[in-house]
């Protein structure tokens, strides 16, 4: 399969090279962050992750997780999704544009232009899909998802309200504990993400705004989270 990108200019490999702040050096990233976790890594945080009541995935490659996200949804199941650089390198959000085997409400909320009633759309309907999908900014060893972003969006589906959420993530993300997360967001994601939005909205930079993790699943609902680990380094 051919897999598309919508944005392939907002990809870490891009944003290197068209962002000035990050090509001249005023903005420097840990490019450590960016490596793809060891066997043992991997495993460890599979472990982790399903005996904190999590439905854990790993697959080889970008392919391989868009063919499994695309089984993984019933059939006329309500989905949403927040910005995932990830979701796009995968052609996960180029393939919904056109599919028709399941409620899209994401493309419902962009359909509607008056911002105040997308926002209350977005509020009372997009977050209680029967499938909402994202990405994390870091996954630990010891089993914590941990997601941020500056508007809520992409991480306000992920508490108690939608149905399943569903995390789809390079194993670049993997880091030991909850400190070296915070680290990675602060000296990793925020500067590229923050590339990214001079790029998209032509602001200066990001804001960690929004910072949720999930040290557990909910006991009376266990495996409400699916976490779905690629064998690559994708997005940031």
């Amino acid at each position: 399969m051919t897999i598309v990108n919508n944005h392939p200019e907002e990809t870490r490999e891009a944003l290197l090279k068209s962002d000035t702040k990050l090509s001249s050096g005023e903005v420097v990233v840990d490019h450590r962050y960016a490596a793809v976790a060891s066997e043992a890594s991997i495993q460890a945080t599979k472990t982790s992750l399903e005996a904190n009541l999590h439905e854990v995935t790993v697959v080889e490659t970008k392919e391989e997780a868009f063919e499994f996200l695309k089984n993984l949804i019933p059939k006329g199941a309500s989905i949403n999704n927040g910005h995932s650089t990830t979701l796009e390198e995968i052609g996960f959000i180029s393939y919904l544009k056109n599919a028709t085997e399941w409620e899209n409400v994401h493309a419902q909320i962009l359909a509607e232009t008056d911002y105040a009633k997308q926002a209350e759309l977005r509020r009372t309907k997009g977050f209680t899909v029967d499938y909402y999908l994202s990405s994390a900014s870091a996954i630990t060893e010891d089993g914590i998802i941990v997601g941020c972003d500056w508007s809520g969006t992409r991480v306000g589906g992920w508490n108690a309200t939608a149905g399943k959420v569903v995390i789809v993530s390079g194993t670049n993300k993997i880091v030991k504990n909850e400190q070296e997360a915070n680290e990675r967001i602060h000296k990793y994601t925020l500067e590229l993400e923050s590339a990214r939005v001079r790029l998209a909205y032509k602001v200066d930079k990001s804001n960690v705004a929004n910072y949720v993790l999930v040290k557990g699943g909910n006991p009376f609902a266990p495996k409400r989270y699916h976490v779905v680990l690629i064998k690559e380094s994708l997005g940031y």
